[in-house]
């Protein structure tokens, strides 16, 4: 009989976005850099796209996220809108603070 648990061998990909409740502004890019730098310490794969984050790993770890979905109320996203979120996330990790 084997000791491995059922999830043990099962494979997951997730995707996540944040919300920008109780923020003074609208914008999450910082946080989202906050959660790159989480993610890179994490052990997971992940990729970064203009409206939101891909994980992949062991079913266990990557259930360990919260995955949310969110959208922009205080204004329309005109074409680009995504490649233009990903490109501020990728600025603010550049810049390292």
């Amino acid at each position: 009989m084997s000791s491995q648990k059922p999830n043990d061998s099962l494979y997951a990909v997730a995707d996540f976005c944040l919300i920008p409740m109780g923020l003074p502004t609208p914008s999450v890019g910082p946080q989202i850099a906050e959660c790159q730098r989480i993610l890179e310490k994490s052990g997971l794969e992940y990729r970064l796209h203009g409206y939101g984050t891909n994980v992949e790993g062991p079913w266990d770890k990557v259930m360990e996220t919260d995955v949310r979905i969110g959208t922009r109320t205080d204004r329309v996203i005109a074409g680009g809108g995504n490649d233009k979120k990903k490109q501020r996330v990728e600025e603010i990790l550049a810049n390292k603070d």
